[in-house]
């Protein structure tokens, strides 16, 4: 591994001297099941790759068990987008390393694209409860101008529990006049979860719904991903500002699998698909999104 990393450092050195590049740091929770795809952990097989597109993209690869889990200071400092797969260890990450992670964020230091199974990782989850608190906030002070309203926001019932079709989706916001010109608005974060998801391996078919967006340059209308795993809408998430790519299965399920959101003076990518038991990121097309959206977010 170490020899893995030096690799990156010695491509990163090269790079500065041709160019100003774009500084992205990929984290993993590296989950062993991960090597049914991936001979060397999935996140270094994405670095690695990102890496060959050239001098545009300066690399680093950190992991869940490295010193102050993956995000040492100076790793942070450094990166201009982090790249965030966690899926069975969420629970792991303190939550003062997720809100480190988010500070960055809102103050513009850093963007975030979020992988697949992400949407419940602690950084991507806090985002979206800023951006609902904000929205919260600013939809209360457009309805009623000059009015004192009293904020409550109620958490999902459960970190990481799953919202069954029918239930009310969720960021949700409710407003009561109390008394004169004073509101109390009770708002119920996002569940950041969606009712379905089929671990099948069934090839689904990403969409273009922006085609004319930096992150969907040189890929065609529509692609396949051979094998990938079914989540299925509604995603209890804050209404995006871009919606970039869908995806959808033979079976009939669809999802907003590209989605922006802009978080403070920084920004979120979540993009879908995935599961660490198929070579999703071995796919050209797929690292080629990741490539743009990591050109886009660090240049911005």
């Amino acid at each position: 591994m170490k020899i893995f990393c030096c690799f990156f450092l010695f491509t990163a050195t090269v790079g500065i001297l041709l160019a100003d590049p774009v500084h992205v740091l990929v984290w993993d929770e590296r989950q062993p099941r991960q090597s049914e795809a991936y001979d060397n952990f999935l996140g270094n097989e994405i670095a690695q790759r990102l890496a060959a597109k050239g001098s545009e993209l300066e690399l680093r690869s950190v992991a869940l068990d490295d010193p102050e889990q993956g995000l040492i200071e100076a790793d942070l400092k450094w990166a201009d987008v982090l790249i965030w797969w966690g899926h069975a260890r969420h629970s792991d990450l303190t939550i003062e390393n997720s809100m480190r992670v988010l500070d960055r964020v809102l103050t513009g230091k850093l963007d975030l694209i979020t992988l697949h199974s992400a949407h419940w990782s602690r950084p991507f989850v806090a985002a979206m409860n800023w951006r609902t608190e904000q929205d919260a906030r600013e939809q209360f002070a457009q309805s009623h101008p000059d009015q004192t309203g009293v904020f409550t926001f109620i958490d999902p019932p459960k970190e990481r529990t799953v919202p069954l079709h029918g239930s009310v989706i969720t960021p949700a916001y409710f407003a009561w006049k109390k008394i004169k010109k004073n509101y109390d608005v009770a708002v119920h974060l996002p569940w950041c979860c969606f009712p379905d998801y089929r671990p099948d391996g069934k090839s689904g078919t990403l969409k273009l719904m922006s085609a004319d967006h930096p992150i969907a340059a040189g890929l065609p209308a529509t692609l396949i991903v051979p094998q990938t795993e079914m989540y299925n809408e509604p995603f209890h998430v804050p209404a995006p500002d871009e919606v970039i790519f869908e995806e959808t299965w033979e079976l009939g399920e669809r999802f907003r699998s590209g989605m922006i959101w802009e978080i403070g003076q920084g920004k979120v990518f979540y993009f879908r698909p995935g599961h660490e038991t198929y070579p999703i990121f071995k796919q050209p097309e797929i690292i080629q999104i990741l490539a743009n959206a990591s050109l886009w977010l660090g240049q911005d």
